[in-house]
């Protein structure tokens, strides 16, 4: 008689069997590369605006810093973390001089948090607002290394000086291709404020929050550390991509950030061998506000100028990023000899039909991030099963053999009810 001992025994062996067959054990991993910590810097607006009783019926500075002691508590060890002010040492009315007010109140590194909260809790509302200067000196906190890069900015106004332009140095940051983001929170609900702190995140990838409690402040700054310290596995390469492409620049596979302008034509070099696949795909973000209708275009052309394959997007309306690929094998066609093929050069085209009103900023270009890879290309015999899931053969054995071993254990259960039935 079949117990229930041994039909779950059964059940058990059964299905580390069909474990087993459909999905074997793959290769032992590579070693993993030690990764740098990620760098954060946090912006503080200490301007005399914050001195507003506003916020939970304290002043916008006393929630500042009781958000950010909860956020030096809850900084992970592996973050290396720094803190920034703006307006926070000049009282005065000249604007030169209030303009320049920007400093480095904690050095991005391993946090002390004792020593980190004592220089927090020495700030007092006093100055200007230089948000684009205090942008750039947080860029140099962050300078140097491979790790990836976060600059958290908390105010409560727009930048007071002018020059240098907010938005302006966050896409200059952005072109810099130094995996850079900017996150901006606003203590103040106000449109003027919400577009100019929204410019300087969406040039960078970045997000606006507005906040107006003292917890949410805290949770979204504590937010904004943890992802960072999720550091992504390739930290993309900055390229200039050239108008020709016989004098493009080589690339090999990776992710890399470049900028084009409107409509413009960028060309980057690859060396592709006999039998190897190459797998391209662009995005280009509109950081900035662009007309309806647009499209984005990646074409891989031979030295010759001969196009090999394509691939594009389009659309209308708003639009944060388009993005297109595209797939191609070297040699296309089979030869009679068994004699590899010489290297072939393909240049990666990407364009883009973007327009914008004539308000619009034309510099620094538009964003961009290429993708490359290159892999071995399939096989005359294992061509019909190459692409997956896409020619239903993979798809169709796996509902065949999911369907045997259903089978097989719903029988089973017959078989073990029927038992317990005659049994009783």
């Amino acid at each position: 008689m079949i117990t229930k001992r041994r039909l779950a025994a059964g059940l058990c062996g059964l299905a580390a069997t069909l474990a087993a067959g459909l999905f074997p054990a793959s290769a032992a991993a590579d070693e993993p590369t030690a990764q740098e910590p990620p760098k954060i810097d946090l912006v503080l607006d200490v301007s005399g605006s914050m001195s507003a009783r506003d916020v939970d019926g304290k002043s916008r500075m006393s929630a500042a810093q009781q958000a950010f002691n909860d956020v030096l508590d809850a900084v992970p060890d592996d973050v290396r973390l720094g803190i920034r002010t703006l307006g926070a040492t000049y009282p005065g009315k000249d604007m030169k001089t209030g303009c320049q007010d920007s400093k480095q109140l904690y050095p991005v590194g391993p946090v002390n948090r004792t020593e980190a909260k004592a220089a927090v809790a020495t700030l007092r509302p006093t100055g200007w607002t230089p948000i684009g200067l205090a942008l750039r000196g947080a860029a140099q906190d962050l300078a140097g290394g491979d790790a990836t890069r976060r600059i958290v900015l908390i105010t409560d106004g727009e930048d007071s000086c002018g020059q240098p332009d907010p938005c302006d140095v966050a896409r200059e940051l952005a072109a810099q291709g130094t995996h850079l983001v900017v996150d901006t929170l606003g203590l103040v609900a106000n449109d003027k404020i919400r577009k100019q702190l929204s410019c300087i995140a969406e040039a960078t990838g970045g997000t606006y929050t507005s906040v107006q409690h003292t917890d949410q402040l805290s949770s979204r700054i504590k937010q904004l550390v943890r992802r960072s310290a999720q550091t992504p596995p390739v930290v993309p390469k900055a390229v200039q991509g050239s108008a020709q492409c016989g004098n493009a620049a080589g690339i090999t596979p990776g992710v890399y950030t470049d900028r084009e302008e409107f409509g413009q034509h960028r060309y980057y070099k690859v060396a592709v061998t006999d039998g190897q696949e190459l797998r391209a795909t662009v995005s280009v973000g509109a950081d900035r506000a662009v007309n309806a209708d647009y499209g984005v275009l990646l074409r891989a052309v031979s030295g010759e100028g001969q196009e090999l394959v394509r691939g594009s997007d389009a659309g209308s309306g708003r639009t944060d990023v388009m993005s297109s690929g595209l797939r191609y094998v070297y040699p296309e066609k089979d030869t009679d000899s068994d004699d590899a093929l010489p290297p072939h050069t393909v240049c990666l085209e990407v364009s883009n039909s973007f327009s914008a009103p004539d308000a619009v900023k034309r510099t620094p270009g538009l964003p961009v991030e290429l993708t490359l890879d290159l892999v071995d290309a399939p096989d005359e015999a294992a061509d019909v099963a190459a692409f997956g899931l896409g020619r239903g053969w993979v798809l169709l054995g796996v509902l065949a053999v999911t369907g045997l071993f259903a089978g097989l254990i719903w029988g089973w259960l017959t078989r073990w009810r029927v038992a317990v039935w005659r049994s009783n």
